[in-house]
């Protein structure tokens, strides 16, 4: 498969997935739950899925217990969804990378609050 094919059927799995996980009833899939990515081999027949929460990694880790036991149907689903002729297996992976970028944001900020302390008081 193409370079651009396999990024756009990439795309299409995140969007459906990150559609999909709003309407699961899983008690173990809550909170602010993100699909930060999608690999998908060249041959389309695995996908990874890079889930993240901005709780942290350990809701992450719990909504991907539940996103793993619901993998058949997010496949079926993805399948009918996209019309693919072969529609990837799915390895949902828990992921940290909105709970870094939220730190990072904390440590710039303090970092201009320090550095202009008159700004937060206009005079």
């Amino acid at each position: 498969m193409a370079g651009y094919k396999t990024d756009r059927v990439s795309e299409d799995i995140k969007r459906e997935i990150a559609a999909m996980i709003r309407e699961l009833k899983d008690p173990r899939i809550q909170g602010m739950l993100t699909v930060v990515n999608v690999e998908v081999s060249s041959d389309a027949s695995f996908a990874k899925v890079y889930v993240s929460a901005m709780e942290g990694i350990d809701t992450a880790k719990t909504a991907v217990k539940g996103l793993t036991s619901a993998t058949g149907y997010i496949r079926r689903e993805i399948g009918k969804r996209l019309h693919l002729r072969k529609t990837p297996e799915l390895k949902f992976i828990a992921d940290d990378s909105i709970e870094k970028g939220m730190n990072i944001t904390r440590l710039i900020n303090s970092v201009v609050k320090e550095e202009n302390p008159d700004e937060d008081n206009p005079s």
